[in-house]
């Protein structure tokens, strides 16, 4: 018989699951139920859209892209084992995106519904327009993705590292880290255990029994003291979750999404630089997995990324998907493509079965916000150290859009300040310049594309390009003028300048006017460089 021709690569099939995929399934199933859970406590908790609409319209669709997205990677990583004729590859983690999920629940869904409450609007109707708009925002952040995934490279050399960073890394400090905190430290044991936990397993590498994950752990032992605390009868306020009963739902493709288009151009400050980010965390975390020994295609990773996201959804999701930036620790915890698999069929299978749902539901905020407090920090922190040192005073800066947007959300609580009273301090000139409350309610809008732009301006500063920071000056007026940043409007929507009048129409050119003013001074600084080069 003649010997075979055929590659041994050829033939080289790997196994489907081995036993470190057992502890990557459930690091990755808890991070996605974490960011389900907060989206959830957000929405049903602290703005009251119905639960029934949360849990059996909206979570399905999410679930949805959760399945079809780790079906993809799993898919990849045995067509890589296959072509290497290796056994270790570790398929690609997707999941929820945590800053811009929780970003859409704290600053688009919830604020929508209860914007829609108070012009009179039942909580049932305006629960269903805000699932629309949760749609139309996915839809959106989809097909942004899916054209970027074909220029990832290039949008990484126009806009430095430091503005994409420090942008997100405002947010998460912010806005992740400070108002979880808040809910944490509002059931103190149970909060601080959990929080500590996952510092002592994810920071200090501390060592855990079994070789448990960390973040399952901290997880594990924070329902424990939540429930036998809570039954016992020493946590303030604990009581037992009203569950909502769910049916099955298989959640077909649909049109709902153009119903929210109009309802979310205001947001747009929000959804473009969402999706944006989303692509540069997916250049990011596919040099990461190269680095790992897994050489996947930039393009194909960022390709899954926007399908999974737009098929979420055309069918009633609301929070995007992205591949994690973990994917060496889960090589480390001997985790392949089983682990992507089991998770995709786990959360996907049980978001439209009812299960995810079911068990969200007993998932207690105090226990969940920790979580979501650590990958704010961790993601701050990246800000800095992936950035060049001489940039760190740029991702700095980037961080104080996303203060004044904190208190913005503070201050616009009508429990808070009732909206007449708002109103007035909104337009109270007291001489000495723009009233107060108006200034922060405009420096906090569109904060995360301010962020981007002042922290680009100020690495062509410092890199000598002063060319490049008098376009961005400009750029920065003209969309200060159109409301795409610093919205005079405290809703934060888009306009046209002319429509503007009295004060409103005072702020918005005395911020566009100071953008374009120091683009004059920068530009004619400029010429002493050309002027010197010049005599030489």
């Amino acid at each position: 018989m003649p010997p075979s021709t055929e590659s041994p690569i050829a033939n080289h099939k790997s196994r489907l699951f081995v036993p470190g995929d057992l502890n990557g399934f459930f690091g990755l199933v808890v991070d996605n139920l974490s960011i389900l859970g907060f989206i959830a406590a957000a929405l049903v908790g602290l703005f009251g859209v119905p639960a029934e609409i949360v849990f059996g319209r909206m979570f399905p669709g999410t679930a949805l892209g959760v399945l079809v997205g780790n079906l993809l990677y799993t898919w990849m990583a045995r067509r890589l084992a296959a072509r290497s004729g290796r056994d270790d590859v570790t398929a690609m983690p997707l999941g929820l995106d945590a800053p811009t999920s929780i970003g859409m629940a704290l600053l688009v869904l919830g604020p929508a519904f209860a914007g829609m409450r108070a012009r009179g609007l039942d909580p049932q109707a305006a629960g269903i327009a805000t699932w629309q708009l949760g749609m139309a925002s996915l839809v959106i952040m989809g097909a942004l993705k899916l054209v970027l995934s074909f220029a990832g490279d290039a949008i990484t050399r126009w806009v430095p590292r430091a503005a994409l960073l420090g942008s997100i890394g405002g947010a998460a400090l912010v806005l992740l880290g400070f108002l979880p905190l808040v809910e944490t430290l509002r059931s103190p044991v149970v909060g601080l255990v959990t929080l500590g936990l996952l510092l002592y397993a994810l920071v200090a590498k501390g060592r855990l029994p079994l070789r448990i994950p960390g973040v399952l752990f901290a997880f594990l032992v924070g329902l424990a003291l939540y429930y036998g605390l809570g039954l016992a009868g020493a946590l303030p306020g604990f009581a037992l979750p009203r569950t909502v009963p769910l049916a099955p739902v298989l959640p077909w493709p649909s049109l709902g999404f153009l119903e929210g288009l109009p309802a979310a151009v205001p947001y747009l400050s929000l959804l473009l630089p969402f999706g944006l980010l989303m692509v540069v965390g997916g250049i990011n975390v596919s040099e990461s997995a190269r680095a790992a020994g897994d050489d996947y295609r930039t393009r194909d990773v960022l390709l899954v990324e926007a399908v999974s996201t737009l098929v979420a959804g055309v069918c009633g999701g609301v929070a995007q998907t992205t591949p994690y930036i973990g994917q060496p620790a889960y090589k480390h915890m001997g985790a392949r493509s089983g682990y992507t698999l089991l998770t995709g069929l786990f959360i996907g299978l049980g978001g439209m079965l009812g299960i995810v749902s079911g068990l969200v539901q007993w998932l207690p905020l105090a226990v969940l916000a920790p979580i979501i407090v650590y990958v704010g920090v961790d993601i701050s922190v990246q800000a800095f150290h992936s950035t060049r040192r001489e940039h760190a005073i740029a991702v700095a800066l980037a961080f104080l859009p996303a203060v004044a947007y904190l208190l913005t959300i503070k201050f616009g609580n009508p429990a808070w300040i009732a909206p007449e009273r708002f109103a007035e301090l909104y337009a109270s000139v007291d001489g000495h310049g723009l009233p107060e409350l108006a200034t922060i309610v405009v420096l906090g809008n569109g904060f995360i594309i301010t962020a981007m732009l002042w922290a680009t301006i100020l690495v062509a500063m410092i890199d000598a390009r002063p060319r490049r920071a008098v376009g961005c000056l400009l750029l920065a007026a003209a969309l200060t003028a159109f409301g795409i940043i610093h919205s005079v409007h405290p809703q934060g929507a888009i306009y046209l300048p002319w429509e503007l009048e009295g004060l409103r129409r005072t702020i918005a050119w005395q911020f566009a006017g100071a953008y374009a003013a120091l683009a004059v001074v920068l530009a004619l600084l400029s010429l002493q460089g050309e002027a010197k080069r010049a005599a030489q």
